[in-house]
């Protein structure tokens, strides 16, 4: 039902939003609400859609400093901190990036990515940190939004995250292609079986750069690893080294099992690590075209205190 709405609409809206009007309950089929998005349309079936009011303000600028790498009249560069949260939603209405954004840029910034997202054409979660780059009108929105769907396959998108994770991949660089889909809630996701229905490609190249604390057998008990994501999905990168047995150190949702792994560290190293607030993991890399010159443009950013604190931990410093 969900498809055929997005197409009988002529694309007015995109499917999620079509999926989640018929979630809301805002759709009816001969007279009756439906919920489910799968129902199978019949000949004959007449719709009614609801648009329900936004029920959250429009979000408000706010003096939250910012760390801008780059601008120009199109777009800027910046790097997230970490526990900062993109945009707003459930538990988060203030205090965002996008509350930041709207205080710096005005009027200017873009709209396209709907009225709590403006200028946002890609994300990063509230604990990973990182290079991010904002559109600022809305040409440059859609020139910055095809890049990050096309994945950088036919133009220079790319980008590098180093994350710390626990024990060493083996043969010291490889790439994990497996599909992703949601894992029971809206946020968690999973390693899923091809074909499976909300199974969607995901494919992450790694490379480790260091090994901390490796024993004779050339295993070691935590590594920093380079990934370079080829698609973006939800938590990607934390989801893969999970699923090769080296979960990210810290990460509260795909690593806890390996928590008890710190008892095999050093003191030193190990008040470290349990104290650290959130999965090690860091956006250090983005390039991508500029929408309006067509340029290259490259820019990135070293590890933050609190990841290179956990580094110099793990050398024994």
């Amino acid at each position: 039902m969900d498809a055929f709405l997005t197409e009988a609409l002529g694309g007015e809206f995109s499917r999620n939003r079509i999926k989640s009007l018929i979630e809301q309950g805002e759709v009816s089929v001969n007279g009756k609400t439906v919920k489910e998005a799968k129902k199978k349309v019949q000949p004959g079936d007449v719709f009614e859609i609801g648009m329900p009011e936004a029920e959250d303000p429009e979000p408000k600028g706010e003096d939250i400093p910012l760390d801008v790498l780059y601008e120009d009249n199109d777009l800027i560069v910046l790097v997230k901190p970490p526990g900062l949260v993109v945009h707003p939603g459930a538990g988060n209405w203030t205090g965002t990036l996008v509350n930041a954004l709207i205080h710096h840029c005005g009027a200017s910034l873009s709209g396209i990515g709907g009225v709590k997202r403006p200028g946002i054409v890609h994300r990063l979660d509230k604990d990973t940190s990182g290079v991010m780059v904002v559109a600022k009108n809305d040409i440059a929105h859609r020139h910055l939004s095809d890049q990050f769907a096309d994945h950088g396959r036919t133009g220079p998108l790319e980008r590098a995250y180093m994350a710390i994770v626990w024990g060493r991949p083996r043969g010291l660089k490889g790439t994990i292609d497996a599909p992703l889909g949601r894992a029971g809630d809206r946020i968690k996701r999973a390693v899923k079986q091809e074909g499976a229905d909300d199974a969607r490609e995901a494919i992450t190249h790694y490379q480790v750069v260091e090994r901390y604390l490796e024993k004779p057998d050339s295993t070691a008990l935590a590594a920093m690893v380079r990934c370079n994501l080829e698609t973006g999905r939800t938590h990607q990168i934390r989801v893969h080294m999970a699923y090769i047995g080296h979960p990210l150190i810290g990460d509260p949702d795909y690593g806890a099992a390996f928590k008890t792994k710190a008892n095999l560290l050093p003191d030193a190293a190990k008040a470290v690590v349990n104290r650290f607030p959130r999965q090690a993991l860091h956006a250090f890399m983005l390039a991508f075209e500029h929408p309006t010159t067509g340029k290259t443009m490259h820019f990135e950013s070293p590890v933050p205190d609190d990841m290179q604190e956990l580094v110099e931990a793990l050398r024994g410093r």
